[in-house]
């Protein structure tokens, strides 16, 4: 993982909330949301909740009665959360899922998504998931496939690589796309105590209305931004706009589609 990898500052939460949270993560909130509100929890912890877009799923789906929990690592999505879903049920807190400030066996549902990747210790933050669950608790969290069954980010990450030829962005295939052996996932599980756990393959189609939505997407609303700026910050919009190029000449004009997997994982 790049020193970068989990940093998500300046203005890149808006442009994630913008145009990523629609692009690919609104209808895997639905998916996970579901799953997790199947079981009523009355207690809920959110981790790696970005800017909210399973949270407000959740409280959706959830009585009046439920409480939820939701919590970031990064402060600057959180600003962007609290300011787009107001709602008395949930508390935003600034936390690290390796190390969550709560007591054991405090809710009764632990959800997260597209967080595990960024976890620089997988079995410490599985434990802490683990922990604070109640007996009878569930951890419902999901992770993306591999980079080629990831049309959109295959392709932006193609299109950086010449533009920087030492240093080739690749934060999409290492982080967000590097993480999805479900045998090996389902091992480091195991050994932080959870002892059933289920996956499966969730794909879906991706669809922006424009090629340049994607490329700004990704190229400045990622951590993929801090790649091209670290290398180079002049050159932000150029590589925007070799991404936007390639994405146009292969997915076409106006509204472009594109495939899009994850694995979604349940555990007790």
């Amino acid at each position: 993982m790049g020193a970068g990898d989990t940093q998500f500052r300046g203005n890149i939460a808006a442009i994630y909330e913008r145009l990523l949270v629609p692009l690919l993560f609104e209808p895997y909130a639905a998916d996970l949301a579901s799953r997790a509100t199947r079981f009523a929890p009355r207690r809920l912890l959110e981790t790696a909740a970005g800017t909210g877009a399973v949270t407000a799923r959740l409280a959706a789906a959830l009585d009046a009665g439920a409480r939820i929990t939701a919590t970031d690592l990064n402060e600057p999505m959180l600003e962007v959360a609290r300011a787009q879903h107001a709602d008395p049920r949930i508390s935003w807190r600034q936390a690290d899922a390796q190390a969550l400030p709560f007591s054991d066996a405090g809710f009764d549902a632990v959800v997260c998504q597209f967080g595990a990747m960024f976890f620089p210790d997988k079995l410490r933050a599985y434990r802490e998931a683990r922990r604070v669950l109640a007996p009878g608790g569930h951890f419902h969290f999901n992770v993306w496939n591999d980079i080629a069954d990831n049309e959109f980010a295959q392709e932006v990450t193609a299109a950086l690589a010449p533009l920087f030829p030492s240093a080739p962005p690749r934060f999409l295939a290492r982080t967000p796309h590097g993480y999805h052996d479900a045998a090996a996932i389902r091992t480091t599980l195991a050994a932080a105590g959870f002892a059933q756990c289920t996956v499966d393959v969730v794909e879906h189609i991706s669809r922006a209305a424009s090629a340049r939505d994607v490329a700004v997407a990704y190229c400045q609303g990622t951590p993929v931004r801090n790649e091209i700026e670290q290398q180079d910050g002049a050159r932000l919009e150029e590589a925007t706009q070799a991404a936007e190029h390639a994405l146009r000449s292969r997915f076409g004009s106006g509204t472009i589609e594109g495939r899009i997997s994850a694995l979604v994982f349940c555990c007790a």
